[in-house]
């Protein structure tokens, strides 16, 4: 038995949809949505719109902008010889969150992945080899998460620029601030071994 009418499971049914929506969420948002005044419906409605048709690529760095360029890349106050490489846009907003790195991004939109069929011509190397070819690069850092994906990718690339004569780097990974090493799990413990440095 449908406990809901039409429109109001149609709505549940396409909330569900969006990532980290389960059926509860999407009820209560729905149920939400309902109750809230005509005109706000209306706002949310347009600031999807408007966000699905005017988000689009930064043509150099693939990173979502509303502009052909975006602020980072037409930033002449960032150093344009480093490029932070990194799987998605969200990767860049904690980036620029840190507020200590002054360079350039390169957002792949994805890892290179064999068991879902992902492979490199399949995510934004292409673009990222177009932009070293100028030889204004001198550093690559290589932020992919520590995963099973981000390490395949990180190390493709850094097989793929090492022979161009650029720095290739990747991030430390290791304990998180604040974190205790008996919680920690024997490969966070290695990579912070790994990483460790002079003090």
């Amino acid at each position: 038995m449908n406990y809901y009418i039409e429109p109001i499971a149609r709505l549940m049914n396409e909330l569900s949809r969006l990532p980290g929506i389960g059926g509860k969420t999407a009820q209560r948002l729905a149920f939400h949505i309902i109750d809230m005044p005509r005109d706000r419906v209306l706002d949310l409605t347009k600031a999807i719109i408007k966000a699905k048709e005017e988000v689009k690529y930064c043509k150099v760095c693939c990173n979502m902008t509303d502009r052909d360029v975006c602020a980072v890349c037409s930033s002449h106050s960032r150093d344009h010889s480093l490029i932070c490489v990194v799987k998605d846009p969200r990767d860049v907003i904690a980036m620029e969150k840190m507020r200590d790195y002054n360079g350039v991004y390169h957002v792949l939109h994805g890892n290179i992945s064999p068991m879902e069929g992902i492979g490199p011509d399949d995510i934004r190397i292409k673009e990222l080899l177009h932009r070293l070819g100028s030889g204004e690069v001198k550093e690559v850092i290589l932020a992919t998460n520590p995963d099973v994906e981000g390490e395949a990718t990180a190390i493709y690339l850094a097989r793929l620029l090492k022979p161009m004569g650029i720095r290739v780097t990747r991030i430390a990974h290791g304990i998180p601030v604040g974190g205790d090493l008996e919680y920690a799990d024997e490969v966070t413990l290695s990579k912070a071994l790994e990483g460790r440095r002079e003090i």
